[in-house]
């Protein structure tokens, strides 16, 4: 008898195990000269959990749905030409599914849908790396998705004018997302983030982008990590959200009429460490944006180092090295509600008498001519002019319209390495 019930225990197991996994995992081929010769009728023939590998070729094929987990592998970077057909060329609505080693091209301009190049919704522990992306309007766009990764992407478009290019890597309303060494050229924005939380961007390179390197709203508790955001329309905005960390990235050569390396626009309880500012139009641009830590920061060589508005409060800038900007400073009030203190200041040309790298005068660094520009802008053509010099120097020695209270008491004497 004991041996019969542990057989009706093993069968009923048995019967259990099937229900779940009815048939176990296969490997399915795609060959242009083999069985199956294109990618759709792949995944139609798969089951879940399969892997399908493509072999190097061509494949026109577009509006692939991959509606089941699965692993998609290209094997020698197979193209996958969506002929610019009106739709996503992959569309992923399932959880655990893995996409590698395409390169994936040529997606419809649409001015109704957001097309991409792979589109994944309501998914769940998703892959996508090692793929590269071109002309595909969107490039990997992921909506109510969470715990997914975007590794090792090449993400670059084609979009002359903003109007007719979509973004590199696109979230909204996504969490638990790791972006992690992309390299994302010429979208409308590198990386956008609408209603994302507890997501990391790091390691990315993004460049030549129309509008934004990095372009994230209302998206709470995310950091971004030693990224590099290089000659775009602006490299980072930041806006309607708190908790950001933002470390170790570079902010470079961000130039135009209305360009900056990074704008903060009502922000607040955020750390902004260790980055590098150097030949923006503006490094930092802060508006509305409350108790943000900045400090150990690099501003060289800027036209505006930092332009901090009156309706910013409780910020805090130390230990910043300020080198060659064109102005340090800039605000468009003469009261300040923040904090600058022990930083270098390259314009600085105080003493220290008793040795210990803080100057025994305190610094302003907003200059008379940087408040005149900021209430006039058109006075900018009178820059490096004696007379603006003169001015200068008198405001420095008898602050009357400059804001007082915005002051280094303690500027220190040699750049912090």
């Amino acid at each position: 008898m004991g041996i019969i019930r542990i057989y009706k225990v093993f069968l009923l197991l048995l019967y259990i195990a099937l229900q779940i996994s009815p048939v176990f995992p296969r490997v399915i081929f795609v060959n242009p000269s083999g069985e199956i010769k294109t990618i759709s009728q792949a995944i139609s023939n798969s089951n879940s959990y399969d892997s399908v590998f493509v072999v190097k070729g061509y494949y026109k094929e577009s509006n692939l749905n991959i509606n089941k987990p699965l692993t998609l592998i290209g094997t020698d970077y197979p193209v996958i030409d969506g002929t610019y057909s009106n739709s996503n060329i992959l569309t992923v609505t399932s959880s655990n599914v893995i996409i590698s080693g395409f390169i994936i091209k040529n997606v419809g301009v649409s001015a109704v849908n957001d097309n991409a190049g792979i589109k994944v919704t309501n998914s769940n522990y998703c892959k996508i790396e090692n793929n590269r992306l071109f002309n595909t309007f969107f490039g990997i766009y992921l909506a109510k998705s969470k715990n997914c990764y975007i590794l090792g992407n090449e993400v670059k478009g084609n979009g002359n004018v903003e109007s007719q290019s979509g973004n590199g890597i696109h979230l909204w309303q996504c969490s638990t997302i790791v972006i992690q060494k992309n390299r994302v050229v010429n979208n409308r924005d590198g990386i956008y983030f609408e209603f994302v939380s507890n997501s990391s961007i790091q390691y990315n390179y993004s460049s030549k982008n129309k509008r934004y390197g990095l372009h994230f709203m209302f998206s709470d508790n995310c950091d971004y990590i030693n990224n590099d955001f290089i000659d775009n329309g602006a490299g980072v905005a930041v806006m309607y959200t708190k908790n950001i960390k933002m470390q170790n990235n570079r902010f470079i050569d961000n130039w135009g009429a209305s360009a900056y390396g990074l704008l903060l626009k009502d922000i607040r309880d955020s750390f902004i460490y260790d980055n590098e500012f150097k030949n923006n139009t503006i490094g930092i641009l802060a508006e509305g944006s409350n108790r943000l830590d900045i400090k150990r920061n690099n501003f060289i060589r800027n036209g505006w180092a930092v332009k901090i508005m009156a309706n910013c409060i409780d910020d805090n800038f130390s230990r910043n090295n300020f080198i060659s900007n064109t102005f340090d400073v800039a605000t468009n009030s003469k009261q300040s509600y923040n904090k600058f203190h022990e930083n270098y200041w390259s314009e600085y040309d105080g003493y220290d008498l008793n040795n210990d790298n803080y100057g025994d005068v305190p610094y302003h660094p907003v200059s008379l001519f940087s408040y005149l520009t900021s209430q006039n802008e058109p006075a900018i053509i009178l820059l490096r002019s004696l007379f603006i010099n003169f001015l200068d120097a008198a405001e420095k020695v008898f602050p009357s319209i400059t804001p007082e209270a915005l002051v280094d008491k303690k500027p220190l004497m040699r750049p912090i390495k």
